[in-house]
């Protein structure tokens, strides 16, 4: 792999949606609840948002990425707060039975072999441990893909692939598309048509240009959050500065068929004892 990761990875710092916030925010609170007392790794980890609330949870932390230049971001935030470690998803530097949690947000379709990936999770997890997977759905009509990707795994896909290696699967939703704001609803067939013209900004400024039109007014990628609140704040942090989102469970959703309701896919594959 010889990519620049960095000019489709959320940064810390960067001007995103408040939707890209709530998002990021709900998956770490979704993988929260299987990491306390566990060890963890979190794998891709770009510039690490979720990392500072992942530690305060898990017994251990480590994390990595495949891009220095992205994991130098999250050293500077995190110093040595958290082991960091540039490696390859597919080779992963760690002892056989030696983690009890693996997360992969919101990359597995940068992975030329996920099967590699898969294979690693089976060899590195102890007995009754789980991968848990955050992806964009590939089955909406409208669905864009990045331009760096290798290959997106839908619901059916990740049941098979993770089944594979012996893995039981149970999928999660995000961000229902009736949950959205008219204005997204009423530019979807926009969106759907810019994409099947090619027409799709691929630079971060023509990205923003869009995000504005869609999304409205944009705001700053926190670098760290903080847990989750009980109820909606204007501000939505505390007394630390650290940004809190407002948890919303996902739906379970079954693996035997295309979801196409929801913006986001979960996947949790537990491995059998």
């Amino acid at each position: 792999m010889n990519t620049n990761y960095i000019s489709v990875t959320e940064i810390a710092g960067d001007d995103v949606t408040q939707e890209q916030i709530d998002r990021l925010c709900n998956r770490y609170y979704w993988a929260g609840q299987y990491c306390s007392e566990k060890d963890v790794v979190e794998v891709a980890c770009g510039t690490g948002q979720g990392l500072g609330y992942l530690l305060k949870i898990a017994n251990s932390l480590e994390a990595g990425d495949y891009s220095d230049q992205i994991l130098t971001i999250a050293r500077q935030h995190y110093e040595d707060r958290i082991i960091l470690r540039q490696f390859d998803a597919q080779n992963m530097p760690f002892g056989d039975q030696s983690k009890d949690v693996f997360i992969l947000f919101e990359a597995i379709y940068y992975l030329p072999d996920a099967e590699r990936f898969v294979s690693e999770c089976d060899r590195v997890l102890r007995p009754g441990g789980v991968v848990l997977t955050a992806t964009a759905n590939k089955d909406l009509y409208d669905f864009n893909p990045s331009p760096n990707s290798c290959q997106y795994f839908g619901v059916v896909e990740l049941n098979r692939l993770y089944s594979k290696y012996g893995f039981k699967t149970e999928f999660f939703g995000d961000t229902p598309l009736d949950k959205v704001s008219l204005r997204q609803k009423l530019l979807r067939p926009v969106k759907k048509g810019v994409i099947s013209l090619g027409l799709m900004p691929k630079s971060m400024a023509g990205k923003k240009l869009l995000k504005r039109l869609i999304f409205g007014n944009l705001i700053t990628m926190p670098a760290e959050i903080g847990p989750s609140i009980t109820q909606i704040t204007q501000k939505k942090e505390d007394g630390s500065g650290l940004y809190r989102g407002h948890y919303v469970e996902p739906d379970r959703i079954s693996g035997r068929e295309p979801d196409k309701v929801h913006k986001v896919i979960y996947c949790m594959a537990t491995l059998d004892l």
